[in-house]
């Protein structure tokens, strides 16, 4: 006979080991700063949308010039068959390191409705814009261009201005 418990009460054995694991693992990082965390670190954490899981980290899409996380790649295959959407990390509402996993401020069924990820193709500008628009959000690099000139404002067009001095 192998050594081990297999009698009754090994399932509770099982979960507090779970649990004191859980819990040295938070306490091992109790004084981290909570936004730094290795981009290897959360490889495999599951996703949850508003309304329920969507899938798991399967990489991220880095700036190549900045180094700025641009987009978690998440793999939907346990529920959405064959697809990979992208979602950006301000989209992100909280995470849990103990638990590893990430919630997202979308809906399943906007996630489920997202232009595919495909990895062997080139993420251009205009694809973000494509992706941004359909979960109705701004695009970071709006940001980029408040940055870098602070006295940027939206103005009608010289078209919509033409028709608003003939009305």
């Amino acid at each position: 006979m192998g050594a081990g418990y297999a009698g009754p009460g090994a399932d509770y054995i099982t979960a507090q080991a779970e649990q004191a694991r859980v819990a040295r693992e938070a306490g091992r990082h109790e004084n981290d700063d909570p936004h730094l965390r290795s981009g290897k670190a959360v490889i495999r954490y599951h996703v949850e949308a508003s309304d329920g899981g969507i899938g798991h980290i399967q990489g991220l899409l880095l700036d190549d010039e900045t180094w700025a996380v641009r987009y978690l790649i998440v793999d939907t295959s346990n529920w959405w068959l064959e697809h990979q959407v992208l979602i950006a990390p301000k989209w992100i509402q909280h995470v849990s390191w103990s638990e590893r996993t990430v919630s997202v401020n979308l809906t399943r069924q906007s996630v489920k409705d997202a232009p595919p990820y495909h990895l062997a193709a080139t993420l251009d500008r205009d694809e973000e814009i494509r992706l941004h628009k359909h979960y109705k959000r701004a695009g970071y690099w709006a940001d980029e261009v408040r940055l870098e000139n602070p006295q940027f404002h939206a103005i009608k067009s010289a078209a919509q201005q033409a028709v608003h001095k003939n009305t």
